[in-house]
């Protein structure tokens, strides 16, 4: 039987608004790793964010989740600056995305439906039927429905990645960050986590942004493809990648999305 192809993205629209802006952002842990970062996600958009080991998406990452500080710049969202808000207009910010951390970070103590729960607790004051209804409608989206009472141990790798985006899409936020969600996982469930992603991205209108460096999803479902390079210490492509992969001026980044080794074998 022929298996079914990953569903292609909702085309982007012309004149999309700007969700995150980026402008200027220096980031690194006392040194830079990349400076000078100006880029826009789009609303509705799938955005990946690669490049070579030790580039800096993940740094990055933790600065557009405001788990970290960026050393220069702004990111702002909702007219709210993360990098130099106070607690309460990052309470407020943080209710505008969610996160799904490269390990799932699940609590192994609690089950699915608990897991789900817990932004819905830390957020709203509603009561516990309504956040039980909306936990198992999450579950329910990523196709865990029926797995709800089960604790993380107690189902795959890529189940757990399923109900860790279950998690960070319990609040309907505009913005989803995915750290790395094929990681660790086999070939065809990693396309089943495309495919997912793809069908919450047209069914919801949710934008993703996802550090990755699995180059068959930022080829196959990628709106955008930022990429930085740590030797350079810069965001040295955006666009869209496969235009990047063929047509780009920057020799590295087209052997990065070719796969091109740096010596011949």
């Amino acid at each position: 039987m022929q298996e079914a192809a990953t569903p292609s993205p909702r085309a982007p629209q012309p004149e999309r608004a700007v969700a995150m802006s980026l402008r200027g952002v220096t980031i690194g842990y006392g040194r830079p790793i990349v400076e000078g970062i100006d880029l826009d996600v789009l609303r509705g958009e799938i955005l990946f964010i690669g490049g070579g080991s030790g580039c800096g998406k993940t740094t990055l990452l933790n600065c557009m989740t405001a788990l970290l500080k960026p050393l220069a710049g702004s990111i702002t969202l909702d007219g709210v600056d993360l990098a130099t808000a106070d607690r309460e207009a990052l309470m407020r910010a943080r209710r505008l995305f969610g996160v799904m951390y490269q390990l799932g970070a699940l609590f192994g103590g609690k089950t699915l439906l608990e897991n789900v729960r817990l932004p819905l607790e830390e957020f709203t004051r509603l009561d516990d039927d309504t956040m039980d209804d909306i936990a198992r409608a999450k579950l329910g989206l990523v196709g865990l429905g029926a797995h709800a009472h089960k604790r993380p141990s107690e189902i795959s790798g890529g189940m757990q990645k399923r109900a860790a985006i279950a998690r960070a899409l319990a609040l309907d936020p505009p913005i989803v960050f995915l750290d790395e969600p094929s990681a660790g996982l086999d070939p065809v469930t990693s396309a089943d986590i495309d495919a997912m992603i793809v069908a919450l991205n047209r069914m919801l209108g949710t934008t993703f942004v996802i550090v990755s460096h699995e180059l068959a999803s930022i080829l196959s479902i990628g709106h955008r493809f930022a990429m930085l390079d740590g030797a350079r210490r810069r965001l040295v492509a955006l666009g869209p990648p496969a235009e990047l992969r063929d047509h780009s001026e920057d020799e590295w980044v087209r052997r990065f999305l070719n796969r091109v080794p740096t010596q011949e074998a």
